[in-house]
């Protein structure tokens, strides 16, 4: 064989691995991700109560069901003269409950029984790659896409917690207690991962501390409180209520999914 048609060879070769290792690279890690359903077009939902004591920022829509707008406090909200959502200064979309006029009462039964629906998708998952890992305390670890369960509560101190991996590849927790970040504690994702790919599950109460940072979409079978200063990346869809306290929610630059008019 000519050096030439060597070199050639060599090239086709090289490309081939190439495409091979891509292929691989593209492949998604982790489980398959939880279905939102119509719960994806909400940046909050709960079931009786979204509170914000002070001056928080909402990027995306919020909603309640079955309470009415009598159990959102903290908004002042504007009811629009077609009487299905309102509006806040407050939020930079919509506001929606159970109360207002057709479609949203429908829209808003659908979104919850979703929620309830991928809340029972990521609890019953099986079976877990990590079981009890650190013993819940996951300050300073790095981990990788995967199914996490902990028989017990799940905490992040200041030291935080990082995420590593790739644009496709999905997280579940599975906790059958309490979720606890702590004030300054900050979950940080490396490498390209998706807020909308990280999967909170949460039988207990999700507390975010002072100036926490969280990434995910939270999936609670009870209550998110939000503390001073906190913030979150992703979805706070709670079966009973949302407090908030100056804090900041939206759904994250790579995998914005703003739904105009819920309707």
């Amino acid at each position: 064989m000519s050096v030439a048609n060597m070199i050639g060879v060599a090239c086709v070769q090289t490309a081939l691995t190439s495409a091979i290792l891509g292929a691989t690279a593209a492949h998604a890690a982790g489980p398959a991700a939880v279905n939102l359903g119509g719960a994806e077009a909400l940046i909050i939902l709960a079931k009786t109560g979204i509170i914000d004591l002070s001056a928080s920022s909402i990027d995306g829509n919020i909603g309640i069901s079955p309470g009415t707008d009598s159990f959102i406090s903290g908004f002042d909200q504007i009811l629009d003269q077609s009487g299905s959502f309102a509006t806040s200064l407050k939020v930079a979309g919509q506001v929606f409950a159970a109360n207002y006029q057709p479609p949203t009462p429908a829209n808003l039964s659908t979104a919850v029984g979703d929620m309830q629906g991928a809340y029972l998708d990521a609890s019953t998952r099986i079976p877990a790659d990590f079981a009890g890992l650190y013993g819940g305390d996951l300050t300073g670890r790095t981990l990788a896409p995967g199914l996490y369960k902990w028989n017990g509560s799940v905490g992040i101190s200041a030291g935080g917690v990082t995420l590593a991996g790739g644009p496709d590849d999905v997280w579940i927790f599975q906790i059958t207690q309490d979720l606890s970040v702590g004030s300054q504690a900050f979950v940080s994702l490396s490498g390209a991962p998706k807020s909308s790919n990280i999967f909170w599950q949460v039988a207990g109460k999700t507390t975010l501390g002072t100036m926490s940072r969280m990434r995910g979409v939270v999936l609670c079978a009870t209550q998110v409180v939000m503390n001073p200063g906190s913030t979150l990346q992703g979805r706070a869809l709670a079966q009973s209520s949302v407090t908030l306290d100056s804090s900041r929610l939206s759904e994250g630059a790579s995998d914005t999914i703003f739904i105009e008019g819920f309707q």
